[in-house]
């Protein structure tokens, strides 16, 4: 894709990569305008140190947009320098919008779009965005993403536990109604390793970030956790339909002993189902 002049008829193209984290990361960092009649525009704004990555973005989108810098007061910044990318085609609006990007506040309302896409390269997209890759206080390797959406944080957890086995339970904290799904130690390590993976469109410095995981080694004195691993649906499949344990244990990942458990228990609630009397 990098390496081709992109089309009308490619924009947004879910299942190609760069389209996917471009997407993600609007979903969560852009800003999508209606204005009267059919005007309108999407905005992107980000600090001046991450201009390259909105250019990027420009060079992606085969409509009119333009990359503009400014200066001024915040409330942490007394000058604070951004980066602005501003497109108005209303055809690419109305592209995004039908993919699943909200116009006006849209914080709680994104979610995975219903169309074929890039799963890691979208994930990759909304954390640039809305979350963080590094290393905790007492040096621990950590990816977390904040986000308001049930459907993104629960999204998130499903691939997570895909790739890392590590279950998370997905709850708004109190003080600001959002959730803070996290990652740390070996986990963590695994998931970057999955979703920034070489010559992948990302903003540079958390690419940095990401490659510096890698070199992470737990401390010989540091006691390892086992999180539980919660049975899936497939693996009530596949658990009676053999008599052969250690085989199965194998296939499942388990040991022998948490098959033959979990085997008693299915095999018991099965006999006490009425339906099955």
């Amino acid at each position: 894709m990098a390496d081709c002049e992109p089309s009308a008829h490619q924009f947004m193209d879910l299942t190609v990569p760069e389209y996917a984290y471009m997407f993600g990361f609007l979903q969560a960092d852009g800003h999508l305008y209606q204005g009267a009649g059919q005007k309108g525009r999407l905005t992107v704004e980000l600090n001046a140190r991450d201009v390259d990555l909105l250019y990027r973005f420009k060079n992606l989108t085969p409509y009119n947009s333009s990359v503009t810098e400014r200066t001024r007061s915040m409330n942490f910044a007394e000058n604070h320098h951004s980066a602005i990318w501003t497109l108005c085609s209303l055809e690419a609006r109305t592209r995004l919008n039908e993919l699943g990007l909200p116009y006006g506040r849209k914080s709680r309302k994104i979610t995975p779009s219903h169309v074929a896409f890039s799963s890691r390269d979208y994930l990759r997209g909304l954390i640039d965005a809305d979350g963080s890759v590094g290393y905790t206080g007492p040096g621990r390797p950590f990816i977390s993403l904040t986000t308001s959406s049930t459907a993104i944080g629960a999204y998130l957890c499903s691939y997570a536990r895909k790739i890392t086995g590590a279950e998370r339970l997905i709850k708004r904290n109190t003080r600001d109604e959002v959730y803070n799904i996290s990652y740390e130690k070996e986990a963590a390590q695994d998931l970057v390793a999955d979703l920034y993976y070489p010559g992948c469109l990302s903003l540079g410095r958390k690419r940095v970030k990401a490659d510096a995981l890698v070199r992470w080694t737990r401390p010989l004195d540091m006691r390892v956790v086992h999180s539980r691993r919660h049975w899936t649906t497939r693996d009530d499949q596949v658990l009676p339909k053999s008599d052969d344990i250690p085989a199965v244990a194998e296939e499942l990942g388990r040991t022998e002993t948490s098959c033959r458990l979990r085997l008693w228990r299915l095999r018991n609630s099965r006999m006490m189902t009425p339906s099955d009397s």
